[in-house]
C-alpha cells in the first residue's frame, strides 16, 4: 500500500496517543483540510436499480429456511474482513450462506446482517447493510477501512433493497437477541443452511456452468503457454499465475487455491506451495477451478505429460484413472447413494493396481469393507463432493443427507479418481514412483443421469496430447 492513513485531527489537536501498531503511520489532518473537505462535492445521482437475476431464487431459499425454524429468529452473518498480516486484509468474501440467501455475491459489503424476525405467518427478512457515509463525517475521510474516500462508494440501503428485494436498514440499528439462532454458533441452523445447497436451482446451474467454461479457458490458457512455463525455474507458480490471470478477469477469482503440481509433487494431493519446477518428461497435476461473481466455483483437475507425451507406464497410469472415473459416471443416477460413486471407482482402482503386482492381498480382499483397504495407499481421498458456492459444498449436512444420502436431480458434485505413486514409496517398481494422476470433473445429476459439465476439456490420454500439440506449438 502506497498511501499512509491519517489522523483526524488537525494540527493545533494534540496528538494522539500510541495506542496501536499503526500510530506511526498517521498524520494529522491540517486545519485547511478539515475546514474544506466537507464541501465541493457533487450532488449523489439516484440510481434506478432492477433486482438481479438471482434475487427470485434467492426469495425462495429464504422462504425454505423460514419453513424449518418457524418462530425463531435467524442470523446470518456476511462477515468480516479477515486479518492476513498487521493492517492488511485478505479480499473480503461473504459467508456461502449469506450469499446464498441474499443473492449477493463478490460485491457484498463486508460487515452485513441477514436477520429473519419471526412472524405469526413465517418472517420478516431485513438486510441491515453500513450506509453510505454522510461526507461531512469523518468516516468519509478517515476511516481507512470502510470510508468511501479509500475503498470506494457503498451502495445506498434504497439500492441494495432493490437490486436484490430485500428490505434493509443500517447497520448500526441490527441488535442481537439471547435466544437468536446465529449462523456458525447453532448447530441446526448451520446444517439446515448447508444442506438447502444440496439442490440446485436453476440459476446455481447456469452460474456452475459458466464457472465450468471460465475454468476450460484457464486450462486453455496453461496449455498455451507450457513453453514459456517450462523455461521458468518456478514453473509451478507460473501455472498458478497463468490461471490466476483467467480467473480474475473472467470471475470474481479462484474458488481455492490453485494445485500446481509437477513430478513428484503430484502425489501430494494438497500440493499448493507451487514452487517447484515444470520438467519436460513429467506429468504435471493442475486442479484448479474459477469461481465467477456470484461465488460459485468450478472444481477441475487434468493432468497432463509436460513434453507432450506420455509415456507407456504413465498412459497406463493415467488411462487406469480416466477407466475409474468413467466407471463412476457410469454408476451415478438418480436414486443410487452418494457413496456408490466411490465404490464404482475404487474397484477399478482395486483391480488395477493388484493386475500390477502391487499389493499383498487379492483385489477381492482389498475390497472387503473390515479388513481390505490395501489399494488405499494409493488413492487415500474420497471420489466425490458436492460442489456449488462452496468448492466443497455442503460440508455441515447431516452424514445420511451427503455421504449415505440418494442422489437427486439439481445436485452437482465431483468425480475424481486418482492414483498417486510417491517417489520415496518402495511397494511400487521404481518406473512408477514419482507419478501422480487425477482426472476430475463437475457432473450435473439431472433426471435421465449425470451430465459432465466439464467434458469439453479433453479427457482421455489421446485427446490430452492432441490439445497439447494443438495449443502449445
Amino acid at each position: 500500500m502506497s498511501t499512509s492513513e491519517t489522523d483526524t485531527t488537525g494540527t493545533e489537536a494534540a496528538a494522539p496517543e500510541a495506542t496501536d501498531e499503526n500510530t506511526n503511520r498517521r498524520q494529522p489532518f491540517p486545519r485547511g483540510f478539515l475546514d474544506t473537505i466537507s464541501e465541493g462535492w457533487a450532488d449523489r445521482a439516484e440510481v434506478t436499480v432492477s433486482p438481479r437475476a438471482q434475487a427470485p431464487f434467492a426469495a425462495a431459499r429464504r422462504e425454505r429456511l423460514s419453513t424449518a425454524f418457524p418462530g425463531r429468529r435467524l442470523v446470518i452473518p456476511a462477515g468480516s474482513p479477515k486479518q492476513r498480516s498487521n493492517d492488511t486484509d485478505y479480499p473480503f468474501r461473504a459467508h456461502s450462506a449469506f450469499a446464498h440467501l441474499t443473492g449477493w455475491g463478490s460485491d457484498a459489503v463486508p460487515d452485513s446482517v441477514l436477520v429473519f424476525d419471526p412472524t405469526p405467518s413465517g418472517h420478516d427478512v431485513t438486510l441491515f447493510v453500513r450506509d453510505r457515509a454522510d461526507r461531512t463525517t469523518p468516516e468519509f475521510y478517515a476511516d481507512a477501512s470502510v470510508g468511501e474516500f479509500w475503498i470506494g462508494p457503498r451502495p445506498a440501503l434504497a439500492a441494495v433493497a432493490a437490486d436484490l428485494g430485500i428490505a434493509t436498514a443500517h447497520l448500526d440499528e441490527v441488535e442481537l437477541r439471547a435466544d437468536d439462532l446465529v449462523l456458525e454458533d447453532d448447530a441446526d441452523l448451520t446444517r439446515a443452511v448447508s444442506e438447502l445447497r444440496l439442490t440446485k436451482d436453476a440459476y446455481e446451474v447456469e452460474q456452475m456452468r459458466a464457472a465450468v467454461a471460465a475454468t476450460g479457458r484457464g486450462f486453455d490458457d496453461i496449455v498455451a503457454d507450457l513453453p514459456r512455463i517450462i523455461a521458468t525455474p518456478r514453473g509451478e507458480r507460473a501455472v498458478e499465475g497463468v490461471f490466476h490471470l483467467r480467473a480474475r478477469t473472467d470471475g470474481n477469482g479462484e474458488g481455492y487455491d490453485t494445485i500446481a503440481a509437477s513430478g513428484p509433487h503430484a502425489c501430494y494431493l494438497h500440493w499448493t506451495r507451487n514452487d517447484g519446477p515444470v520438467v519436460p518428461g513429467d506429468l504435471i497435476l493442475i486442479d484448479a477451478g474459477v469461481e465467477v461473481d456470484s461465488l460459485y466455483t468450478a472444481d477441475i483437475t487434468r493432468t497432463l505429460p509436460v513434453s507432450g507425451r506420455f509415456t507407456d507406464i504413465q498412459r497406463r497410469v493415467y488411462e487406469t484413472v480416466r477407466e475409474a472415473a468413467d466407471t463412476a459416471f457410469a454408476a451415478a443416477r438418480p436414486g443410487v447413494t452418494f457413496r456408490s460413486i466411490h465404490e464404482a471407482a475404487m474397484g477399478v482402482i482395486a483391480h488395477r493396481v493388484a493386475e500390477w503386482g502391487l499389493l499383498p492381498v487379492t483385489a477381492e480382499e482389498a475390497l472387503e469393507a473390515d479388513r481390505g483397504g490395501q489399494h488405499r495407499r494409493y488413492m487415500v481421498h474420497g471420489t466425490s463432493h458436492h460442489l456449488g458456492i462452496d468448492v466443497h459444498d455442503c460440508a455441515q449436512a447431516r452424514r445420511e443427507m451427503y455421504y449415505d444420502g440418494v442422489l437427486e436431480p439439481g445436485m452437482v458434485f465431483t468425480i475424481e479418481p486418482g492414483l498417486y505413486f510417491q517417489i520415496d514409496d518402495l511397494t511400487v517398481p521404481e518406473e512408477y514412483r514419482g507419478i501422480g494422476v487425477r482426472i476430475e470433473d463437475d457432473i450435473l445429476m439431472t433426471e435421465t443421469g449425470p451430465v459432465n459439465l466439464s467434458a469439453d476439456i479433453p479427457r482421455t490420454a489421446d485427446e490430452v496430447e492432441a490439445w497439447i500439440a494443438r495449443l502449445a506449438s
